[in-house]
């Protein structure tokens, strides 16, 4: 039987604010255990929460992004579970009535193939605490550092079919709250994670098959992972005459499997109901108008002005507004050096192997768009050839200063004196009585060999293009 994945995504995002969403114990990331967690964390009796004003802000800039609807009255929620590291007993969220909703993200799977998926909705909510195993025998430690910390949670329609549309979906949201700057979408300390809700169906059946939610994922890696093997799994089962049971399920990753954690809860199991302590939050038009005239161009529309301005093909403009801050060092580049290809192929190929070998972000490049664009200039006018500017830019890399300093220090500078090159070429071509004869009895690939000698000789600093030009003419000779 063919069977088709039906998957749904629902991603908790950490929101870039200094406090949290309900008092004012800091956000910051790495504190010691307990050391960020006030009376409102805790939940002391007596406290009440109050609702920090920067976070619905950053929800509403995400809503608007999304092309979704901003509710002008939404409310929030308990959500009644007992955990270990959720000190009040419940969560405050938001259930029937979100800040936003009705919105959708488009994803790119190839150079022209790209797909909708909707979203339901996105809604504020607090964080829990963090339940701590390693290092403690016997016993569980409790850090609520977290608790409190505000999130928003995306949850997506079931509308993508496979692991590959699911993870372009968690990088085109992770791109878009990092260029929107509402969250720093760090995945490692827990700012950017999903759920996943996998189910399966036999090709052409309209009705859902039973789901199984995949927990707390925080790698694109790692979520393929799992989907996959979910996938899989239920095919399987479901092909032996099994069921599959509803239920919550963690990613083993040292084991690449999924492995049962307690049976999925439905929304009755949590008892929701409005929290009596939180009024309903109403957002005026004159906020989100204020909001709106502060988001900056979006990925999607960046990414088709870098066609359309630069030239640059479908992929090229994908990579390059990956993130905000590479798409602004593109730019950079490119203004400096007048050549958007050029300066392309350098960020993407040289620039980003460094940065990927030392395992560096754009914004922590030792080597600034004004250095790598006066590099690019020195190309272009001829004073480096392509290989050496590789040389000059690991030595920019490694702290040696500016393009010219390194040229001038390593004595670099392409030779491109017309006369000088035609005394090495002829002296070459004397050198190889063979060589010489058997290229002008037509055997026109060792003009290569010709090239390669006399840039030995001149240790690579002769203009490639004006060799291959005075050797033609020599050997034609």
């Amino acid at each position: 039987m063919n069977w088709e994945a039906v998957i749904g995504l629902e991603v908790h995002i950490q929101l870039a604010t200094k406090t949290k969403i309900f008092s004012g114990a800091a956000t910051a990331y790495g504190a010691a255990p307990n050391t960020q967690a006030c009376a409102i964390d805790l939940g002391m009796p007596g406290v009440l929460p109050v609702l920090n004003e920067q976070a619905v802000r950053m929800a509403v800039k995400l809503g608007l992004a999304l092309g979704a609807t901003i509710a002008p009255r939404s409310v929030f929620a308990r959500k009644n579970y007992f955990y270990p590291d959720l000190p009040k007993g419940y969560q405050i969220s938001q259930y029937e009535l979100p800040v936003v909703a009705d919105g959708e993200l488009t994803i790119e799977l190839d150079a022209d193939v790209s797909k909708r998926i909707g979203i339901i909705r996105a809604h504020l909510e607090e964080d829990a605490g963090k339940s701590l195993h390693e290092g403690f025998e016997q016993v569980t430690a409790i850090d609520l550092n977290r608790a409190g910390t505000p999130l928003i949670e995306v949850v997506s329609a079931p509308d993508m079919r496979s692991a590959k549309e699911a993870v372009a979906y968690m990088k085109k949201l992770h791109s878009l709250v990092r260029y929107l700057e509402i969250s720093d979408g760090n995945m490692q300390e827990g700012s950017f994670r999903c759920d996943a809700n996998i189910s399966v169906r036999p090709l052409g059946e309209q009705r859902l098959g039973t789901r199984t939610e995949v927990k707390n994922v925080n790698s694109f890696r790692f979520v393929e992972r799992a989907i996959n093997y979910e996938i899989q799994r239920q095919i399987e089962l479901l092909e032996d005459g099994g069921k599959v049971v509803q239920e919550t399920r963690l990613f083993d990753t040292s084991r690449n499997e999924t492995r049962p954690m307690r049976t999925k809860e439905e929304a009755n199991d949590y008892r929701y109901f409005p929290d009596p302590d939180l009024l309903p939050l109403e957002i005026e038009p004159a906020l989100i108008e204020e909001v709106r005239k502060t988001l900056p161009e979006l990925p999607d529309a960046k990414r088709e002005r870098f066609m359309r301005d630069y030239g640059l093909d479908a992929y090229d403009s994908t990579v390059l507004t990956a993130s905000r801050a590479l798409a602004d060092y593109f730019e950079a580049v490119a203004a400096q050096c007048a050549d958007a290809k050029l300066a392309g192929n350098w960020v993407m190929g040289e620039l980003a192997g460094a940065l990927n070998k030392a395992g560096l972000d754009i914004t922590e490049t030792p080597v600034s768009s004004e250095m790598l664009g006066v590099l690019l200039q020195r190309i272009k006018d001829n004073t480096l050839s392509g290989k050496i500017a590789k040389e000059v830019f690991e030595a920019m890399w490694n702290g040696e200063g500016g393009a010219d300093a390194v040229i001038e220090r390593r004595g670099l500078k392409q030779l491109t004196d017309r006369s000088a090159l035609e005394a090495i070429i002829e002296e070459v071509i004397a050198a190889n009585p063979n060589q010489t004869q058997q290229y002008r009895a037509g055997k026109e690939k060792l003009l290569g060999f010709f090239v390669g000698q006399v840039m030995k000789a001149t240790k690579g600093q002769a203009n490639p293009q004006l060799v291959n030009e005075l050797l033609q003419e020599k050997l034609g000779g």
